[in-house]
């Protein structure tokens, strides 16, 4: 990494905890750059500090990113979650044959997945203590002098925090009301069904394709409806979870992305469906491919 020498034994230590460093401070802040950028600060303060004198390294490191990551999380300096239709945000994509999100509440991966908008709603020491400890595992000891809290006062805090993220598993219903409604579009679609497909769109439904010569929107559920009718459904193409929300991917014949749907699903209905078809875009998203 950028700032460490590879003969430094004190840099081949950071490295060893490097991806461990990078990957609390994603679940944490919820973007790449910001957890770069606090890896990167713990390493300039590892290196102004005597290692020899850190009984445990990652212990000391992991303290260090915490509270890095809370102070920015408590300044607001985080960089925003951008809105599918202004740009290709981070995404993160599974299929729907695999566990659903929710059904990994307690484990790292699903802080990425279902419990993105939720961690959210957190506040910024609720969201540090819940991800230390239910997705990391850290001892309250530890994570309470990050807080500057007692042991016990940070066990009550992470409690809290679970039960807010356990109370929005309760919204599973939800999410599979809103994969049938996705369903009942994609079949609708399939079979040119043009009434059908008004019922599940919301009248002032938007429709954002980006492609190779750029992003086109159209608004509107008839205009929405015609060009979905017209487009069909993929030969090769699963449902898919996209950043909690319902997806298609769709594959070429050769195995290479096709295209990536995304559905915004509100009281019953589409509200908005984002489509990516540029290539070059797709490659880029390290998608997976079709079994």
């Amino acid at each position: 990494m950028s700032g460490t020498h590879p003969a430094d034994p004190i840099a081949e230590a950071f490295e060893v905890h490097r991806d461990r460093l990078r990957a609390v401070a994603y679940r944490v802040l919820g973007s790449h750059a910001d957890a770069d950028d606090a890896v990167q600060e713990a390493w300039l303060r590892l290196s102004r500090q005597d290692a020899d004198a850190i009984d445990n390294l990652g212990g000391w490191l992991t303290t260090v990113v915490g509270r890095i990551s809370l102070d920015l999380l408590r300044s607001g300096r985080t960089r925003p979650t951008v809105p599918l239709d202004d740009q290709l945000p981070e995404l993160t994509v599974t299929l729907d044959d695999g566990p659903d999100p929710e059904e990994l509440v307690t484990l790292g991966d699903s802080v990425g997945l279902a419990l993105s908008t939720v961690l959210e709603s957190l506040r910024p020491d609720e969201r540090l203590a819940f991800v230390l400890h239910d997705v990391f595992a850290v001892p309250h000891g530890e994570i309470g002098t990050i807080l500057g809290r007692s042991t016990d006062a940070t066990k009550m805090l992470t409690s809290r925090a679970r039960r807010k993220v356990q109370a929005a598993r309760q919204s599973t219903s939800d999410r599979q009301l809103q994969r049938e409604v996705v369903g009942a579009f994609l079949a609708a679609a399939r079979e040119g069904r043009f009434e059908r497909l008004l019922e599940v769109l919301r009248p002032e439904v938007e429709f954002t394709v980006h492609t190779p010569g750029g992003r086109f929107v159209t608004i509107g559920a008839t205009e929405v409806a015609d060009r979905a009718r017209v487009a069909g459904g993929a030969a090769h193409a699963r449902a898919a979870t996209v950043n909690g929300r319902p997806g298609v991917v769709a594959w070429n014949e050769d195995g290479t992305p096709l295209s990536l749907l995304v559905f915004t699903v509100a009281d019953g209905r589409i509200t908005e469906i984002t489509a990516m078809v540029d290539p070059v875009e797709l490659a880029l998203m390290d998608l997976p491919g079709p079994v």
